[in-house]
């Protein structure tokens, strides 16, 4: 039986074992041999994102040379790649460098408090067995490194919908889709017009089950643009140079030509509007009215740029089993929904597209010496360390990059504030940010579900340290040379850090 007051002790806990948890924890364990550390996972298993989603054709949105590790190369043809593929790379990645043995699955991380007294983090974890059943569990740390990603695991975002409930057929939302859910034969909504709508449409029209017809119903168009599935310039780097050195040098190129991509499309706004266009064109059907559904209002990169490998969503245009509706929804009704424009698109299943709720660090509310942690008051030291709070770093990726290219800075700075307490026997660092610090948002995108969270993230300031880039080789910039500085504050476990836990910042 086992002792309902369980406790385990460690040097470095990460919490949450998706893409960054993973590569963090193999960066942390080569470098700190001899500090115990552990990886703990809210769910039966790792993989995160890719674990989590279910739904029809998840897949990457970005090429997996660059969002897949610079340790660990990417050697499937595909370089946009499915869930299924994308966890085969992380089960690979823990075997390899054996990381199950620090792997504490279903552990559910509810409440942390540090102590200055004993310079610790104390976590209150819910431990959930094979079966089902729960036990509390405390796990004591030194330092916490939170790579929960950037959403809400439990629940999608879902507006309201009037005649929701009259509705005949099956609501679904992507992030709670049903384990071999049967939609063959079916007429589907999807609403939306991000990427995962864009990447449901065509993925449902394929194969036996495939749906008689998908329509994407968006308020607001998106900008798409066609990317080949497999990199044939990767492929043959690799036969030239071999897998590794081939790899990290498509891993270069795409990290350049991304950037030259976002760089131009935003600077030259109007040139990107014409261009996207333009190629929408050559993409879709004859006469397709691309000024009404492929005309965003914003930006290029106001927004992320939705990709369709090979084409593929244009293509089910072209084959008449899909169709694009730009269009406000009344409400639903029995058959369907009614659009204010007063035409009705007929469905069997109305799929809800309609974002992510966002959440940092888990839904952890750290406390520090028993006082509740303001996130939204708080300021990111190089977008890692939070202002005031102790001996804790998080993992924000990129906007405009693939997420996991800023993981190597982000270790390499946990990994330099580590080896310099290791050096001066201190065991609390705090950042500290100046008074009346010019801050800003942390994120720097229009997408709804980013504007809904604002009033609950942290701030970045306007310069060094205390801001990060969107983009990696801006960035990466940042990170060059020393990269501790007087706003980390560095003391014994004697040292009170009550004075130190506010953000000290005006916004």
């Amino acid at each position: 039986m086992k002792d309902p007051n369980e406790t385990e002790c460690a040097d470095i806990v990460i919490i949450g074992a998706g893409v960054s948890g993973i590569g963090a924890s193999r960066q942390l364990t080569a470098e700190f041999p001899d500090k115990k550390i552990l990886i703990l996972e809210a769910r039966a298993s790792i993989g995160g994102t890719w674990d989590l989603f279910r739904y029809p054709g998840v897949r990457s949105d970005s090429d997996l040379h660059t969002y897949a590790y610079d340790f660990k190369p990417w050697r499937h043809r595909s370089a946009i790649a499915e869930a299924p593929l994308i966890r085969e790379y992380l089960d690979e990645t823990v075997t390899e460098f054996g990381l199950d043995r620090i792997l504490r699955l279903g552990h559910r991380v509810t409440a942390a408090d540090w102590s200055s007294a004993e310079a610790r983090w104390t976590l209150q974890v819910t431990v959930t067995d094979d079966a089902g059943a729960e036990r509390p569990k405390t796990v004591k740390a030194g330092f916490v490194f939170s790579a929960t990603g950037y959403y809400r695991y439990d629940q999608g975002y879902t507006p309201h919908f009037e005649g929701r409930d009259v509705f005949a057929g099956d609501i679904l939302h992507p992030q709670q889709w049903p384990e071999g859910y049967d939609y063959s034969g079916k007429r589907v909504v999807i609403i939306g017009s991000g990427a995962t709508a864009v990447t449901m449409l065509p993925a449902m029209l394929v194969g036996e089950g495939a749906a008689a017809h998908v329509t994407m119903l968006q308020r607001t168009p998106s900008y798409i643009a066609s990317a080949p599935r497999v990199d044939n310039i990767a492929l043959k780097l690799t036969k030239v140079l071999g897998p590794t050195r081939g790899y990290a040098a498509t891993r270069l190129k795409n990290v350049w030509q991304d950037y030259l991509l976002v760089t131009v499309l935003s600077k030259f706004p109007t040139f990107g509007r014409k261009l996207l266009r333009k190629l929408a064109l050559k993409e879709l059907p004859a006469g397709f009215d691309v000024d009404t559904h492929f005309n965003p209002p914003y930006d290029p990169w106001d927004q992320r740029l939705c990709v369709t490998p090979d084409g593929e969503f244009f293509k089910a245009l072209r084959d008449g089993t899909a169709d694009v509706v730009t269009g406000h929804i009344e409400r639903f009704t029995e058959k369907g929904i009614l659009l204010k424009s007063g035409r009705t698109l007929e469905a069997d299943v109305i799929v809800t597209a309609t974002g992510l709720v966002m959440q940092l660090l888990g839904g952890i509310r750290p406390t520090v010496d028993g006082v509740p942690v303001k996130i939204p008051e708080t300021v990111l030291y190089r977008g890692t360390l939070i202002s005031g709070v102790p001996n804790w770093a998080m993992m924000l990726g990129y906007t405009k990059a693939s997420w996991t290219l800023r993981l190597s800075n982000v270790c390499r700075l946990i990994i330099d504030v580590l080896r310099h307490m290791d050096a001066t026997g201190d065991e609390i660092v705090v950042p500290v940010a100046p008074e009346n610090l010019a801050t800003q948002d942390v994120v720097d995108l229009s997408a709804g579900y980013m504007q809904r969270a604002l009033a609950e993230l942290p701030r970045q300031g306007t310069g060094l340290p205390w801001r990060m880039h969107t983009t990696f080789v801006k960035d990466n910039r940042l990170f060059k040379g020393r990269l501790i500085d007087e706003s980390l504050r560095f003391s014994a476990r004697t040292a009170d850090v009550s004075g130190l836990t506010g953000v000290g910042a005006g916004s």
